[in-house]
């Protein structure tokens, strides 16, 4: 008999609905989500009361259906923290842009844009020419196109320029980027035939000579971006590749991956292959990738011949690899970035990120550890200050690490540990950072925002033991 009274007094859907504290939530949410969730909520009080629990008050349903809203409504494409010690994180978007693009891009999304429209006589115009001229310019090429990322951009130059044929590849040149996704595997699908060169190890000009035949149609460079071989090497050099490609009448596709438009040297860093060096080499087709070293968002760029470019533009596949307005905009705008080298580390992201002193980092880590000991000290974990290494990230450099600092959080209990990363995972802005060698690491690299990951920070439940 109590129980049923308990149900009875339980409210209905419509009444909730009608509710002054409800009023709010339909106007965010809209009627139907705010009814499902209510529904679904009432019913798992019925459900419990019938058990044997108790009727919760007014307060802890309006309380617990506002919870409910929330997360339903939460996105897990959400920013976050990115305290990995991985600059350019393909998992977490890798490049973050800079404020002018991302200005162009909120632009291009409210307006109408001149996107395939030639303003000067009001004819059709083409999507790349926003990007055709920056491009040659920064590159030295003498035309150029853009796709959607750089496992595009090289599966539709080797389509256009050697379908049917046979296209030459040093064997150590032969990567598997993420997600096993292989070069062979791109070049089938291209519809080219695999000549391997060479051993893993050493490949050298007289291996390419020996292979060219009547059928081949390309020579095929590639970066080695994500791994390195060292010791006893050697590999023919972009100059070279395209002394032999010219002398038997083919092509040279040298695929940069990464690819950068200026000397990392100059932040501190290893030096990576630019573009415009491999253009000058003679390569006749150059490709790489917006979102990684380059700082903008993702696509994948074709650089070189403008006979060739000419000829990937007239591919079919070029209308299902092309980006839209917003991806042009923000890429116009990093580009134009470049023009102006002396300011470029302080306004790209990547590159401010990439070349902040190990000396600044570490300071930030002094700075923060007092409030980050004080909030993880309810879960009975320690913080120190600690040195760590970070890298570039989605292949780049693999094996060269930059010096930096963070907060290493550890303690007796492993599963402590595991918790605590699951409960900064699930923040409404969680916080990434790596578990190694029994410790929960903060790399504060990437961090700019101290206030804001502290306020993440302490949001953290009590419930991680």
């Amino acid at each position: 008999m109590h129980e049923l009274a308990n149900l009875r007094a339980l409210p209905s859907v419509d009444q909730m609905l009608n509710a002054p504290d409800v009023a709010p939530l339909i106007e965010r949410h809209g009627r139907s989500m705010v009814m499902n969730a209510l529904r679904a909520l009432l019913g798992e009080i019925r459900k419990g009361v019938r058990a044997g629990g108790t009727l919760p008050m007014p307060g802890d349903v309006f309380a617990s259906l506002l919870s409910r809203l929330e997360y339903l409504d939460r996105s897990n494409l959400r920013p976050l923290f990115n305290l990995t010690g991985t600059v350019l994180h393909t998992n977490l978007g890798r490049a973050l842009l800079a404020e002018e693009a991302v200005a162009a891009a909120v632009d291009a999304m409210r307006e109408a844009a001149a996107l395939e429209l030639d303003l000067d006589t009001g004819k059709r115009g083409e999507r790349d020419s926003h990007l055709r001229a920056l491009l040659c310019d920064l590159t030295g090429a003498e035309d150029a196109t853009v796709v959607n990322n750089n496992a595009a951009a090289v599966l539709i130059a080797l389509g256009t320029v050697g379908e049917g044929r046979e296209a030459i590849v040093s064997r150590g040149e032969l990567i598997e980027i993420g997600g096993a996704f292989r070069m062979p595997d791109i070049m089938e699908r291209a519809g080219v035939r695999l000549v391997e060169v060479g051993t893993t190890n050493r490949t050298h000009p007289r291996d390419y000579s020996k292979a060219i035949g009547p059928d081949t149609a390309l020579i095929l460079k590639v970066h080695t971006s994500n791994y390195r071989i060292e010791g006893f090497t050697a590999e023919v050099s972009g100059a070279d590749l395209a002394a032999i490609a010219r002398e038997a009448g083919s092509v040279v596709v040298n695929d940069l991956g990464s690819g950068t438009l200026v000397d990392l040297s100059h932040c501190g860093r290893a030096r990576e292959p630019m573009v415009r060096e491999a253009i000058a080499d003679g390569a006749d087709l150059v490709t790489f990738s917006g979102d990684k070293l380059l700082g903008g968002p993702q696509a994948g760029f074709i650089v070189g011949r403008q006979d060739l470019i000419a000829e990937i533009n007239r591919n079919p596949l070029k209308r299902a690899l092309r980006l839209d307005k917003i991806r042009i905009a923000a890429l116009e705008a990093t580009l134009k970035l470049y023009r102006d080298p002396d300011r470029l580390a302080e306004r790209l992201p990547t590159l401010r990120m990439l070349s902040r002193p190990e000396g600044e980092i570490r300071a930030q880590a002094e700075r923060m550890r007092p409030a980050v000991a004080a909030i993880v000290a309810e879960h009975g974990l320690q913080v120190e200050t600690r040195a760590c290494r970070s890298q570039i990230g989605s292949g780049a450099l693999p094996v060269d690490t930059i010096p930096s600092a963070g907060l290493r959080i550890a303690g007796n209990s492993g599963s402590r540990l595991e918790a605590l990363a699951a409960a900064l995972r699930s923040l409404p802005r969680p916080v990434i950072g790596r578990l190694t060698e029994g410790a929960l690491v903060l790399d504060l690299r990437c961090l700019s925002d101290e206030a804001g990951l502290l306020d993440s920070l302490s949001r953290v439940g009590h419930g991680v033991d």
